[in-house]
């Protein structure tokens, strides 16, 4: 029996979303090269927007961010359909011109703004038009402050986050 270390199959994973995805892109006809990193503990597939045209990049990023979002669905649903241990699932992170790090500063803007009102007011705020990976990163960004808590209510695609004060 020959087991694989944490390293062997994190490397395999890269190399494997670093292929699936410069392969997606190609039959999208945007031939774009993707750098493979291992960051804390997710795989990032950054695509290579340098010879990319600006009109090239805000469609592969999409309004709101939900063409990037699709095809990081895409990538994680498809590089992990044959893993049923969920232990082993890889993480992938797909990013293209910095959008990843300008939406995290928006998002950690949108939970400041959300606890200071709620303690302001004393009422309940509610964050509309985050996604399911969006909303879980407010609620990791708030589940410090021991004076609030946060919990998302609704169906998709209305489903909102809530702060509020902690009772």
């Amino acid at each position: 029996m020959v087991v694989m270390s944490d390293s062997y199959t994190e490397d395999r994973g890269l190399d494997e979303g670093q292929q699936w995805l410069e392969k997606l892109l190609n039959l999208a006809k945007i031939p774009a090269k993707v750098i493979a990193q291992q960051q804390e503990d997710s795989c990032w597939l950054i695509i290579d927007e340098t010879n990319l045209t600006p009109e090239q990049v805000s469609v592969l990023e999409g309004v709101d961010g939900k063409v990037i979002d699709a095809i990081q669905y895409l990538t994680n649903t498809i590089l992990n359909i044959n893993n049923n241990d969920s232990e082993e699932h890889l993480a992938y992170t797909v990013e293209i011109a910095g959008y990843r790090a300008r939406r995290q500063q928006e998002l950690l803007l949108m939970a400041e703004y959300a606890a200071k009102r709620v303690r302001l007011t004393g009422q309940e705020y509610e964050l509309t038009s985050l996604s399911s990976t969006e909303r879980r990163q407010i609620h990791t960004m708030l589940e410090e402050c021991e004076d609030l808590e946060t919990y998302s209510h609704g169906q998709e695609p209305d489903r909102r986050l809530v702060v509020k004060i902690r009772n």
